[in-house]
Protein backbone atom coordinates (compact mmCIF):
# COMPACT_ATOMS: atom_id res chain seq x y z
CA UNK A 1 0.00 0.00 0.00
CA UNK A 2 2.62 2.28 0.59
CA UNK A 3 4.21 1.45 -2.95
CA UNK A 4 0.95 2.68 -4.06
CA UNK A 5 1.23 5.99 -2.39
CA UNK A 6 4.39 6.63 -3.47
CA UNK A 7 3.47 6.04 -7.45
CA UNK A 8 0.37 7.65 -7.13
CA UNK A 9 1.90 10.63 -5.64
CA UNK A 10 4.58 10.79 -8.18
CA UNK A 11 2.61 9.95 -11.35
CA UNK A 12 0.86 13.41 -10.37
CA UNK A 13 3.80 15.38 -10.23
CA UNK A 14 4.94 14.18 -13.16
CA UNK A 15 1.93 15.00 -14.74
CA UNK A 16 1.53 18.07 -13.36
CA UNK A 17 5.67 18.95 -14.12
CA UNK A 18 4.34 18.44 -17.81
CA UNK A 19 1.54 20.32 -17.95
CA UNK A 20 3.30 23.43 -16.29
CA UNK A 21 6.46 23.16 -18.59
CA UNK A 22 3.28 23.77 -22.02
CA UNK A 23 2.14 26.82 -20.20
CA UNK A 24 5.80 28.04 -19.92
CA UNK A 25 6.09 27.22 -23.49
CA UNK A 26 3.22 29.24 -24.76
CA UNK A 27 3.57 32.06 -22.08
CA UNK A 28 7.01 33.01 -23.14
CA UNK A 29 5.98 32.80 -26.62
CA UNK A 30 8.06 31.14 -29.44
CA UNK A 31 7.13 33.26 -32.24
CA UNK A 32 9.37 35.97 -30.52
CA UNK A 33 12.05 33.66 -30.76
CA UNK A 34 11.49 31.82 -33.30
CA UNK A 35 9.86 32.84 -37.21
CA UNK A 36 8.86 30.28 -40.26
CA UNK A 37 9.64 31.68 -43.23
CA UNK A 38 9.26 31.15 -47.22
CA UNK A 39 12.29 30.46 -48.74
CA UNK A 40 13.69 29.34 -52.85
CA UNK A 41 14.58 25.93 -53.26
CA UNK A 42 17.23 24.49 -55.71
CA UNK A 43 14.40 22.67 -57.64
CA UNK A 44 12.87 26.25 -58.16
CA UNK A 45 16.12 27.71 -59.09
CA UNK A 46 16.70 25.37 -61.83
CA UNK A 47 13.70 25.98 -63.03
CA UNK A 48 13.55 29.79 -63.19
CA UNK A 49 16.84 29.64 -64.67
CA UNK A 50 15.34 27.37 -67.53
CA UNK A 51 12.30 29.53 -67.79
CA UNK A 52 15.00 32.79 -68.47
CA UNK A 53 17.53 30.93 -70.62
CA UNK A 54 14.53 29.76 -72.85
CA UNK A 55 13.18 33.40 -72.79
CA UNK A 56 16.88 34.64 -74.17
CA UNK A 57 17.37 31.76 -76.51
CA UNK A 58 13.96 33.31 -78.27
CA UNK A 59 15.85 36.60 -78.11
CA UNK A 60 18.77 35.05 -79.51
CA UNK A 61 20.51 36.04 -76.82
CA UNK A 62 23.51 33.93 -74.65
CA UNK A 63 23.13 34.95 -70.94
CA UNK A 64 24.65 34.37 -67.36
CA UNK A 65 22.15 33.68 -64.74
CA UNK A 66 22.00 34.01 -61.21
CA UNK A 67 19.71 32.73 -58.75
CA UNK A 68 19.78 33.31 -54.94
CA UNK A 69 17.90 32.16 -51.78
CA UNK A 70 16.09 34.81 -49.26
CA UNK A 71 19.53 34.94 -47.24
CA UNK A 72 21.28 36.04 -50.05
CA UNK A 73 23.07 32.70 -50.71
CA UNK A 74 23.81 31.08 -54.39
CA UNK A 75 21.66 28.47 -55.50
CA UNK A 76 22.62 28.71 -58.71
CA UNK A 77 25.11 30.28 -61.24
CA UNK A 78 25.80 29.40 -64.82
CA UNK A 79 27.88 30.80 -67.74
CA UNK A 80 25.98 30.69 -70.76
CA UNK A 81 28.38 29.65 -73.87
CA UNK A 82 30.63 32.27 -75.34
CA UNK A 83 29.52 34.60 -72.79
CA UNK A 84 32.49 36.39 -70.59
CA UNK A 85 33.16 36.01 -66.86
CA UNK A 86 32.34 39.39 -66.15
CA UNK A 87 28.59 39.09 -67.63
CA UNK A 88 28.62 35.97 -64.42
CA UNK A 89 29.74 37.85 -61.66
CA UNK A 90 27.61 40.86 -62.84
CA UNK A 91 24.51 38.15 -62.42
CA UNK A 92 25.11 37.46 -59.08
CA UNK A 93 25.74 41.11 -58.09
CA UNK A 94 22.56 42.30 -59.92
CA UNK A 95 20.62 39.35 -58.00
CA UNK A 96 22.00 40.39 -54.64
CA UNK A 97 21.37 43.98 -55.24
CA UNK A 98 17.60 43.23 -56.32
CA UNK A 99 17.60 41.20 -52.81
CA UNK A 100 18.87 43.27 -51.02
CA UNK A 101 17.12 46.48 -52.12
CA UNK A 102 13.68 44.38 -53.06
CA UNK A 103 13.48 46.10 -55.86
CA UNK A 104 13.94 46.08 -60.14
CA UNK A 105 17.33 46.26 -61.08
CA UNK A 106 16.52 48.37 -63.54
CA UNK A 107 14.35 50.60 -61.34
CA UNK A 108 16.82 51.29 -58.85
CA UNK A 109 19.36 52.40 -61.67
CA UNK A 110 16.74 55.00 -62.71
CA UNK A 111 15.53 56.18 -59.23
CA UNK A 112 19.38 56.22 -58.47
CA UNK A 113 20.06 58.63 -61.38
CA UNK A 114 17.50 61.28 -60.97
CA UNK A 115 18.01 61.49 -57.52
CA UNK A 116 21.29 63.52 -56.07
CA UNK A 117 20.80 61.43 -52.38
CA UNK A 118 20.74 57.76 -54.29
CA UNK A 119 23.62 58.16 -57.26
CA UNK A 120 26.27 56.95 -55.13
CA UNK A 121 24.50 53.63 -54.49
CA UNK A 122 27.34 51.94 -56.67
CA UNK A 123 30.13 52.74 -54.62
CA UNK A 124 28.96 50.02 -51.97
CA UNK A 125 31.13 46.81 -52.40
CA UNK A 126 28.29 44.75 -53.94
CA UNK A 127 25.67 46.90 -55.10
CA UNK A 128 25.23 47.04 -59.01
CA UNK A 129 23.01 49.50 -60.97
CA UNK A 130 22.79 47.35 -64.27
CA UNK A 131 19.50 46.22 -65.63
CA UNK A 132 18.66 43.01 -64.84
CA UNK A 133 18.15 41.55 -61.37
CA UNK A 134 14.64 40.89 -60.36
CA UNK A 135 13.30 39.89 -56.61
CA UNK A 136 11.64 36.77 -56.32
CA UNK A 137 8.30 37.16 -54.33
CA UNK A 138 5.96 34.47 -53.00
CA UNK A 139 2.53 35.37 -51.53
CA UNK A 140 4.20 38.90 -51.11
CA UNK A 141 7.45 37.82 -49.15
CA UNK A 142 10.58 37.89 -50.68
CA UNK A 143 12.39 34.37 -51.15
CA UNK A 144 15.00 34.93 -53.61
CA UNK A 145 16.27 36.59 -56.54
CA UNK A 146 17.80 36.18 -59.89
CA UNK A 147 20.09 37.91 -61.93
CA UNK A 148 20.62 38.05 -65.57
CA UNK A 149 23.94 39.14 -67.43
CA UNK A 150 24.43 39.67 -71.02
CA UNK A 151 24.83 43.01 -73.13
CA UNK A 152 21.16 43.48 -73.67
CA UNK A 153 17.43 42.16 -72.84
CA UNK A 154 18.34 41.98 -69.17
CA UNK A 155 15.62 43.06 -67.45
CA UNK A 156 13.33 41.25 -69.72
CA UNK A 157 14.93 38.07 -69.64
CA UNK A 158 15.03 38.46 -66.18
CA UNK A 159 10.93 39.53 -65.64
CA UNK A 160 10.54 36.09 -67.74
CA UNK A 161 11.64 33.73 -64.75
CA UNK A 162 8.77 33.16 -63.11
CA UNK A 163 6.30 30.01 -61.95
CA UNK A 164 2.73 31.99 -61.71
CA UNK A 165 1.29 28.44 -61.87
CA UNK A 166 2.10 28.37 -58.00
CA UNK A 167 2.71 31.88 -57.12
CA UNK A 168 6.31 32.77 -57.59
CA UNK A 169 6.26 36.12 -59.48
CA UNK A 170 8.89 38.83 -59.83
CA UNK A 171 6.37 41.57 -58.83
CA UNK A 172 5.17 42.15 -55.11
Amino acid sequence: MKIMSIVLVMMSTYCFGQQTSKQKTSATGVGLYISSSYNLTLTAAIELAARATLRAELLDKKVSIAVLDASGTILLLMRGDGVGPHNTEAARRKAYTALSTKTLTLLLLRNAASNPDTENLNTLPELILLSGGVPVWYKGNLIGSIGVGSAENDDLIAKSATLTEIGLTTTK
